[in-house]
């Protein structure tokens, strides 16, 4: 479905078939309801590399949740296809984790904190000898191996989330979807959590997308920014984010190019509020 002018559908940032992960391509998505239909998702063209952190931003209601779950295999889109490692998605792929906003309601409090990591695991049928590695291994990289025995709701809020990152990494996804899962936290366990991020994806080598409607947080974690019209959604912009790889809270938001990045977000997001509709493609 083409905008109404008829103009070509902006895409974003697409790669050579080997350096291409993860692929939406054509991705359309309407909700069919008793008072007709809702086009949530218009035509979402973009690819994912190995190795990249990119971050998904766009005003309220741009359909940035419902492109994560037709990713994630969880949606049906209504047309269109997300392509995996060279296989088109039709059901949560096992290469693929999700860390959801709402981390409190996704960890078993009956459950120590272990025992909700290994839950996938077990789940997936991986022998126990190879369960305790993957836990283990999982806890020490988000800095909980003292907390292995402890029950949810004995931890704070960051810790909880942190339970939840290592559950998604113990599963040795290829491709790691986070939506908006710093929303609930205070701003220094935010900051704190944004770096372990970036430690983990650099030191495990996971493609991951990051969901976030703060702005700041978008340029200071990714390599990329793909910025989302209003709804019915397409990409208004793929960003390249030309900062040093080496990022640091402090130094890095003091950089001019960082204010000049964070301004241009702003004023694309904006835009959109507006009713701004790109009618070219669009990639920086």
């Amino acid at each position: 479905m083409l905008p109404e002018n008829n103009a070509p559908i902006p895409r974003g940032r697409t790669l050579p078939p080997e350096e291409t992960l993860l692929s939406v391509r054509g991705l359309q998505k309407i909700y069919r309801t008793d008072s007709g239909d809702v086009e949530a998702v218009r035509n979402l063209t973009f690819d994912l590399g190995k190795n990249e952190l990119a971050c998904l931003v766009g005003p309220s209601g741009s359909g940035k949740t419902t492109l994560l779950k037709c990713i994630a295999g969880l949606l049906e889109p209504t047309s269109g296809d997300v392509i995996l490692d060279g296989k088109a998605i039709t059901g949560p792929p096992k290469k693929m984790a999700v860390v959801f906003q709402e981390y409190g309601r996704s960890l078993f409090p009956w459950l120590r904190v272990a025992e909700n990591v290994e839950l996938p695991l077990r789940n997936a049928g991986v022998p126990k000898a190879e369960r305790t590695r993957l836990v283990d291994e999982a806890l020490e990289n988000v800095g909980l191996a003292e907390a292995r025995a402890s029950y949810p709701w004995q931890l704070s809020g960051g810790m909880q989330q942190r339970v939840a990152i290592a559950r998604a990494i113990a599963y040795q996804p290829e491709v790691l979807l986070m939506d908006e899962p710093f929303a609930a936290v205070d701003a220094q366990t935010r900051a704190d959590l944004e770096d372990l991020v970036r430690s983990i994806q650099k030191r495990l080598g996971m493609t991951v997308l990051f969901v976030t409607h703060d702005i700041d947080e978008s340029v200071y974690l990714g390599t990329r920014v793909i910025i989302l019209s209003s709804s019915p959604t397409v990409v208004q912009e793929d960003l390249v984010v030309d900062l040093p790889e080496t990022r640091d809270q402090l130094e890095t938001r003091a950089l001019a190019r960082f204010t000049e990045l964070r301004h241009h977000v702003y004023e694309q997001i904006q835009r959109a509020k507006r009713g701004f509709r790109p009618d070219v493609t669009s990639v920086r």
